[in-house]
């Protein structure tokens, strides 16, 4: 991609509303512009990084077994009084009349309809276990959106299903989805903790959160580096017939929500199937959720310096930048850099070229504001000496290359992507 063909635009200074790190990175770097409060319209380069989380995600979710799906954002209301969700879940709740008067809600979370396709559609203990997914927009609508997209009113989220027939069934997807989200944050490159929690408006027996640490976070959590527990400081209890170990404290971000709901939602909707003996038996569910567009903004929080951005390379909106210094200036070196351009992309690196008849600060500036993790600097000194100038964001050292081997040098770095 040609900057100069990129809808964006970098800003010098934050705007005075925006509060927290996040927030302020991602306006400053032309990721998002607010539509209305708490409701944001992603731009290219913000778009790029919300699809690599996406893809991320959906892989592993595939790779354990769960089918996408995509259900309707609008859920009628019928459905949410036989959870008798309707009146409990509060304002939060968008609710909507249609022209003839029937009650509708934009859907926060999906258990009720994903209950009422199950029952539709499973009839015999041969199609269980059975784990279902999606990625889609929610809408919450918040007292007082803030924070830019950590706490938004409309919200991209992958929300999964699980049935089964009995409690032993439900534990072995619940591990596996334990599992499945710790390969997730992993590969997103993230410092997080999964954490004993309660299961709030959603319900169920048991539930485990996915913090990621930072400064920033709402929540408190503890944990001991000693052993695999860790809690929210809520829940946070010492049985005192164990090794007590010493416990540390974190802000954490949670991105990542999963729960043993048990019958709470088949029961009241008479979700039930067929056993081997042909017993009708009410299924057992699980889910489990992920707030993909909520990750970035953690991501921005827990990686971040004075000058920008510091992605995790399976996040950033490309890999390399390609800075050419006053190129406008010289044909020679511009036919050189489009050279190398069309070879980079040909070797299937994504790479941002920086066309700009710009000072070479502002496009340096600008490159560590959006936080592309590698940059080549090409120049006329670098062309009659045969060499291109390499920097990584996070080191501020400088390594000349011989132009001949930048492909095979850019690829060895951007390998383990």
């Amino acid at each position: 991609m040609k900057l100069s063909q990129l809808l964006t635009a970098t800003l010098r200074e934050a705007p005075a509303d925006a509060e927290i790190i996040s927030h302020k990175l991602m306006l400053r770097a032309g990721m998002i512009r607010q539509l209305a409060a708490g409701i944001y319209t992603w731009l290219p380069l913000g778009y790029r990084v919300l699809k690599k989380v996406e893809a991320v995600i959906r892989e592993e979710m595939n790779n354990s077994g769960a089918q996408e799906i995509l259900m309707p954002a609008i859920q009628p209301a019928e459905l949410w009084r036989e959870s008798e969700r309707w009146d409990q879940y509060g304002p939060e709740l968008l609710r909507i009349n249609d022209r003839h008067k029937r009650e509708f809600c934009f859907g926060p979370t999906h258990e009720e309809v994903i209950t009422d396709l199950v029952r539709r559609e499973v009839r015999s203990y041969k199609q269980l276990p059975l784990i279902l997914y999606q990625i889609q927009t929610k809408f919450r609508d918040e007292i007082r959106p803030r924070f830019g997209i950590m706490r938004s009113r409309e919200f991209l989220m992958k929300d999964a299903y699980s049935f089964h027939l009995n409690d032993q069934s439900l534990e072995e997807t619940y591990e596996k989805m334990y599992s499945t989200y710790t390969k997730i944050f992993n590969r997103l490159g993230l410092n997080f903790r999964a954490v004993i929690a309660d299961s709030g408006n959603i319900g169920g027996d048991k539930s485990h959160e996915f913090h990621v640490l930072a400064e920033s976070g709402e929540d408190q959590i503890v944990f001991s580096k000693n052993s695999d527990y860790a809690s929210n400081l809520e829940r946070a209890l010492i049985d005192l017939g164990e090794e007590a170990h010493k416990l540390e404290s974190a802000r954490g971000i949670e991105v990542g929500h999963i729960f043993q709901l048990g019958k709470k939602y088949s029961k009241c909707m008479k979700t039930n199937c067929l056993d081997e003996h042909g017993k009708s038996i009410t299924l057992t569910m699980g889910c489990y959720g992920i707030g993909v567009s909520r990750i970035v903004a953690a991501a921005i929080e827990q990686n971040n310096d004075e000058k920008g951005i510091i992605w995790p390379i399976a996040m950033a909106p490309y890999q390399l930048a390609l800075i050419p210094v006053n190129m406008h200036k010289s044909v020679r070196l511009r036919e050189a850099v489009i050279s190398l351009y069309k070879k980079l992309l040909d070797n299937n690196i994504e790479v941002i070229l920086d066309d700009r008849n710009e000072r070479p600060g502002v496009m340096f500036s600008d490159m560590e504001l959006i936080g592309v993790p590698h940059r080549f600097v090409f120049s006329e000194k670098g062309l009659d000496s045969g060499e291109i100038e390499y920097k990584a964001r996070t080191i501020n050292e400088n390594k000349n290359i011989k132009i001949e081997k930048a492909i095979a040098f850019i690829k060895e770095k951007t390998s383990s992507f």
